[in-house]
């Protein structure tokens, strides 16, 4: 359960823990037993994480009720994007040869790729 700030009239701001479905109602003062409307007195402890943390819920946060489209993705993706690719211009690196292995009776293997798989 979250921590919710309140303000009293008489006795001033205090805490306390609430089911978020409650977000908004009052709390009776711990002091004086008088409603108080919530208030945000602090800001939130979320700018003080490391960033690498931020970042990730931030992601978590986008990606749990609204993923990205594809556009969205291209337009922060572009081309030579040092996460997707492997240089400059990825065009101008091939890729490596795959290893192919022959048997006897002429089947092609691949013992790097899946080397369960049995080739037909």
């Amino acid at each position: 359960m979250p921590v919710y700030e309140y303000l009293c009239d008489d006795c001033g701001p205090f805490k306390d823990l609430r089911p978020m479905a409650e977000y908004d109602d009052p709390q009776a003062c711990p002091s004086c037993e008088t409603m108080a409307p919530r208030v945000i007195l602090t800001a939130p402890n979320f700018f003080c994480m490391p960033s690498e943390k931020r970042k990730a819920h931030a992601v978590n946060e986008r990606s749990s009720h609204a993923p990205q489209t594809l556009a969205q993705y291209k337009a922060s993706h572009g081309p030579g994007c040092g996460c997707c690719s492997t240089g400059k211009n990825s065009s101008d690196k091939k890729k490596p040869a795959r290893l192919v292995t022959k048997s006897r009776s002429g089947a092609k293997g691949f013992p790097t790729a899946r080397p369960w798989m049995i080739s037909h």
